[in-house]
């Protein structure tokens, strides 16, 4: 296991409402996906896994942005104790997607490293997170997105790499493309998380209350056309399943039991 990273915070965004999977018993984070290491085999919750790969990387503080009413969360992760991390939970505020989630720790994470985690996402191998930060260090780029295979593209956000892996563009949700890879991790530097902080800040101004919902992609998009240095570490035999819907969920239960 990897030295603490004591430079990096790991950001979660678990504000979604998993209305594909239909009714749950539980936040769709906590969703059970095969088992611990334990005597007693205890289930294991799909976001376990991410925080798993963060701890390989030597990320130990990370914030959890919830939904109101999504306290089983909390209580079943506590403060990370039993993970040997340091978990705290932030409540999201503007419902107009996901980087406006993630801006709500602006002010806890505006001076570190940033590595993002979707907890309804499953990927191998376990040190993706410990390969991003090395690139991010190597190269000094202000964002690494760490590249799967796409196996429903237009789903993904595809992602358009030149042969020394700095990326031209992101494709969001594609109606066709050639693009094989799609993005499912990510770490960041605080130049991107001022970017983004004030990018949300001056679309806002501008419409109070957005047409559509705005992806991650279109802000590291944004990024790229600002100039700011975004690069990608592709794991072509790696693999990536998000449970978001119930075929896909049935792939990961078969998968990781």
């Amino acid at each position: 296991m990897t030295e603490p990273q004591d430079d990096v915070i790991g950001l979660i965004p678990a504000g979604g409402q998993a209305t594909r999977l239909g009714r749950l018993p539980c936040s769709k984070e906590l969703y059970p996906i095969g088992f611990q290491t334990d005597p007693a085999r205890t289930p294991k919750v799909v976001s376990h896994y991410l925080l798993e790969r963060l701890r390989v990387a030597g990320v130990r503080r990370v914030f959890i942005i919830l939904r109101a009413g999504k306290w089983d969360i909390p209580a079943y992760f506590g403060e990370g104790a039993w993970l040997s991390m340091d978990l705290a939970y932030l409540l999201m505020g503007a419902p107009f997607g996901t980087p406006y989630t993630l801006d709500q720790a602006w002010p806890f994470v505006r001076h570190a490293r940033v590595a993002l985690g979707f907890p309804d996402i499953l990927f191998e191998p376990v040190d993706v997170y410990a390969s991003l930060l090395a690139r991010q260090t190597r190269t000094g780029a202000t964002v690494v997105l760490g590249l799967f295979p796409a196996s429903r593209p237009r789903k993904c956000d595809l992602v358009d790499i030149d042969e020394h892996g700095r990326v031209r563009r992101i494709v969001v949700k594609p109606f066709a493309t050639e693009l094989r890879f799609t993005w499912m991790t990510a770490v960041w530097t605080p130049v991107f998380s001022e970017f983004m902080h004030h990018h949300l800040a001056a679309r806002l101004s501008r419409q109070s209350t957005p047409s559509r919902e705005l992806f991650i992609g279109d802000v590291i998009q944004a990024a790229i056309d600002d100039g700011l240095s975004v690069e990608a570490e592709c794991f072509a035999t790696g693999r990536a399943l998000d449970i978001g819907t119930p075929d896909e969920l049935g792939e990961a239960i078969a998968a990781y039991t």
